[in-house]
């Protein structure tokens, strides 16, 4: 499930009002974070359409519980940081808009446009968690999130999905949740929550899948692989919604290497992920 935004064309109407509504998909300008392969992701946000009501209410009521309102507390502390946040690099993988703090037993997965051979994302995963994670330029006045997740809850709804707007462990939310089919036949959904983070002339999104939608223990490492991430907006003009730029770090390997790499533990070299030939 991708559902990404692009340039904004006009004002939304949309209101974030209601706590769950039909969405539909995006039409994108600007890349959105590609899709992990289905035939090599977890099925683990594959939930039945029976069960969905159930686990998505217990999960929401659960993130908002424990940790409450974090809109009240300074992301300057909490994290995501902005590159003049924090007081050395020495320990962060530079990734250009993007550093990237090691962590023993997350794997790290590079996405590259095969057309154009560019960084539009970066994918973490843990087990079944996965979270995946883009840097964008925003305007100095004002956040963007609260714009974009109204967008994203109107974007699909001609896919027949419902979306929830709610309070969570990262603020805002939108669990997103699409038609699809479980191994065995029987109706469900895909699930996807997407979180979003504004700083200083950046907006970070992140989008949890896998266990890492429907089950707060698998949440709460990926939550805190997001809350270490550091944005470098950089002084060169860009227009909002941009891409901060991203690179490959020379110590960067294919992936069918990656697997034949020894590493330390909290030092993993970081895979080049595979090329993406579609995006959005």
């Amino acid at each position: 499930m991708v559902l990404g935004f692009g340039k904004k064309k006009q004002n939304t109407e949309a209101s974030e009002d209601k706590s769950s509504e039909d969405v539909g998909e995006a039409t994108t300008e600007q890349a959105p974070a590609p899709a992990v392969e289905d035939e090599k992701r977890p099925d683990r946000d594959l939930i039945n359409a029976k069960a969905d009501k159930d686990i998505d209410q217990a999960e929401a009521a659960a993130a908002a519980a424990e940790e409450g309102n974090t809109e009240e507390t300074s992301r300057s502390v909490t994290g995501p940081f902005d590159v003049s946040e924090i007081e050395t690099d020495e320990t962060y993988i530079d990734l250009g808009g993007l550093r990237i703090k090691p962590e023993e037993s997350v794997s790290m997965r590079i996405d590259v446009d095969q057309k154009n051979q560019s960084v539009v994302s970066v994918t973490f995963q843990k087990d079944g968690a996965i979270l995946q994670v883009q840097p964008f330029a925003a305007p100095k006045s004002r956040g963007l999130w609260s714009e974009i997740r109204t967008e994203l809850a109107k974007s699909v709804r001609d896919q027949n999905g419902v979306v929830d707007i709610l309070d969570g462990t990262l603020g805002r939310q939108v669990i997103a949740k699409l038609p699809a089919s479980l191994p065995n036949g029987d109706r469900g959904y895909r699930v996807a929550r997407f979180v979003g983070v504004d700083g200083p002339r950046w907006f970070l999104r992140g989008v949890f899948s896998g266990d890492a939608a429907v089950k707060r223990s698998a949440a709460r490492d990926m939550e805190r692989v997001f809350r270490s991430l550091v944005v470098v907006r950089g002084n060169n003009p860009m227009a909002p919604r941009d891409l901060l730029p991203l690179r490959i770090p020379d110590n960067a390997v294919p992936r069918d290497q990656a697997a034949e790499t020894p590493a330390k533990p909290g030092n993993e070299v970081p895979e080049r992920g595979p090329e993406i030939t579609q995006i959005g």
